[in-house]
Formats: structure tokens, C-alpha cells, sequence
């Protein structure tokens, strides 16, 4: 803990390790409830991957996700009765079939995306002109650590 008898240490790279992914945990749990639109977070992802990436097939979503085959299955059996997905013969491939979004799949996307925005653009917007400033330089620092952290697992050292 920090006495008010001097500057403050600067902390160790595990201690803003652990502080970082513990904030950012926070938000992203924060923006879930805000904007989930009923969904569970790994059918948000699944969503978000066959847009991003177009049609895919079960087993490339799967791959994708990081997820098993039969639980992809049972993931896009939910989506599809939801309306969000459909499926459709693969023209490669017609013994397989891929997954695309449905309009209201993508209309729900970028509505969720939409009401997450306005919610953090209302939160920044209660900061000081200091913290925005220090936003506005730690989105790109955030952006390479994400890129740097990639598809790896954790190492224990």
C-alpha cells in the first residue's frame, strides 16, 4: 500500500501485469452486461468471427474460437434458431455446408457494438483533459499488446 510520506514506487511489471488484466477483465465484463443482447460471450465471438471472416465451415469456426467441433455444433444449432445464422451448401463442397450471418445476425452486431461505443464514449467523456490525453496514447499500446500476446499460450517461468 502507498503512504502519503512520498512519491509513489513505480510498480514491478508483474504488479501492472496483474493490475492491467485485471481492468481490462472488469471492462470487458462490464460491457457484456451492457450490451449482450442475450448472448453469451462465446456466441458473441462466433458471431463476430463469421462476420469478420465471411461463411465459414463448423470446423473452421471451431478452429477459430478454440473451441471443440460438437460444442461449435451445439453453439451454432442456438444461433440458428435464434435467426443470427444460417446455414448454407458449401459450392466447393456440396456434402458440406457453411455458416454465414443472417441480416438480423448483423444487425444485432452492430447494434451491440453501437450501445457498447456510447457507453464508454459517455465514461470517457467524465475524465479530465489528462486522463482522455493518457487514453488516447494508451489505445495503440493496448493495440500492440494485444498483437504481441497473439494466439499464444500463457509460459510459466
Amino acid at each position: 500500500m502507498r503512504s502519503d510520506a512520498g512519491p509513489a514506487e513505480t510498480p514491478t511489471r508483474a504488479e501492472l501485469a496483474t493490475r492491467a488484466r485485471l481492468v481490462v477483465l472488469r471492462l470487458a465484463r462490464r460491457l457484456r452486461r451492457t450490451a449482450d443482447g442475450g448472448l453469451t460471450a462465446t456466441q458473441l465471438s462466433a458471431l463476430a468471427t463469421i462476420e469478420s471472416r465471411g461463411p465459414l465451415r463448423l470446423g473452421d469456426l471451431a478452429t477459430a474460437e478454440g473451441i471443440a467441433p460438437p460444442t461449435v455444433s451445439r453453439l451454432v444449432d442456438h444461433l440458428e434458431g435464434a435467426g443470427l445464422v444460417r446455414r448454407q451448401t458449401d459450392a466447393r463442397d456440396g456434402r458440406s455446408f457453411l455458416v454465414a450471418l443472417t441480416p438480423a445476425g448483423v444487425g444485432l452486431l452492430a447494434e451491440l457494438r453501437t450501445k457498447g461505443t456510447r457507453l464508454l464514449e459517455c465514461a470517457m467523456a467524465s475524465l479530465g483533459e489528462d486522463d482522455q490525453a493518457a487514453l488516447v496514447a494508451a489505445v495503440p499500446v493496448l493495440e500492440r499488446l494485444h498483437d504481441a500476446l497473439g494466439d499464444a499460450s500463457p509460459v510459466d517461468e
